[in-house]
């Protein structure tokens, strides 16, 4: 088993992400995605500052982020309020908890995109 990577070592959002996925209750609280989003657009905001350039497919401000994208077209529509409120809404319908539907369709969309998932 690979050792996680510490912060100082993060190269990307990605890098967060499993982070993330090792230890949901530590950074997500209650697992809620609206969580997740809130510091995935801070992340966000961040890269602006700082003149970060990396590939960052969930929020993009005034247009419609490629994960968004993504999951309307999986799901059939787009959904107005953002992808962390369509896949809670989906889990909950499937009795599976968020986060964990969240990093299913993460490493879908990323296959699909042709990045390695971890």
């Amino acid at each position: 088993m690979t050792k996680p990577k510490q912060l100082n070592e993060f190269e990307n959002v990605y890098d967060f992400l499993n982070r993330v996925r090792l230890h949901p209750e530590g950074w997500v609280r209650h697992g809620s995605l609206t969580h997740l989003g809130a510091m995935l657009a801070g992340y966000r905001v961040a890269m602006a500052v700082y003149n970060a350039e990396e590939d960052f497919p969930f929020w993009t401000p005034g247009n419609l982020s490629p994960f968004d994208a993504w999951l309307g077209l999986r799901n059939g529509g787009l959904n107005a309020q953002g992808w962390a409120v369509a896949i809670e809404r989906e889990a909950e319908a499937i009795d599976t908890p968020a986060i964990e539907l969240f990093f299913t369709l993460l490493d879908q969309f990323r296959a699909e995109r042709q990045q390695p998932a971890r």
